[in-house]
């Protein structure tokens, strides 16, 4: 049965293959333009800095050096039910160096679009087993963001030799440019 958490909270990812599934619907826009909105995963060692520019998988780059992190590819609409972009992990196959891994969604184009998160709803990051399909950890953002243009959903970092999850749920209005700023 899979864990609902709250924001900060933290808790184990007992299986070395798993998705990270992200979801969200959006408002009817009333600036005229569609959402897209892009997830992303910041591959990070000791300093909490990227390892280097390969190691920030998008949909324009979708797979580790190292194979371990593997982007589905872009979601233009996010229309329909379930995960609208989806991220496999195996922790088998990562880098030493690696102790930490966030995932960031932000929204393309938002400022020429006049968007932000407080127009997006139903917004969830979840822990995938991949051995049995059965979801481990879920995170629900129940936030309104309503000057962010990027949201950080969670971070899995390596503690004591043991793989967490921490729902984080933190937003910047600079959209990805912030998250570049920050990891690089």
């Amino acid at each position: 049965m899979a864990i609902n958490l709250q924001k900060g909270q933290r808790e184990a990812i007992n299986a070395p293959k798993f998705t990270i599934g992200l979801g969200w619907d959006t408002n009817s826009s009333s600036t005229g333009g569609s959402f897209d909105l892009d997830a992303s995963v910041f591959i990070l060692g000791e300093n909490k800095k990227i390892l280097s520019d390969a190691h920030f998988v998008f949909y324009n780059n979708k797979k580790s050096p190292d194979s371990a992190i593997e982007h589905s590819g872009d979601n233009l609409t996010g229309e329909g039910a379930g995960d609208d972009e989806q991220i496999k992990v195996d922790l088998s196959k990562i880098d030493p160096n690696v102790t930490e891994i966030c995932v960031v969604v932000t929204i393309h184009e938002a400022e020429q679009r006049r968007q932000n998160f407080g127009q997006v709803r139903n917004s969830y990051v979840r822990i995938v087993d991949a051995s049995n399909n059965q979801v481990l950890l879920k995170y629900e953002l129940e936030e309104d963001f309503s000057i962010e243009t990027a949201v950080e959903f969670g971070r899995i970092y390596k503690r004591n030799n043991e793989w967490k999850f921490e729902a984080v749920g933190a937003g910047m209005k600079g959209g990805l440019q912030d998250y570049l700023n920050k990891y690089n």
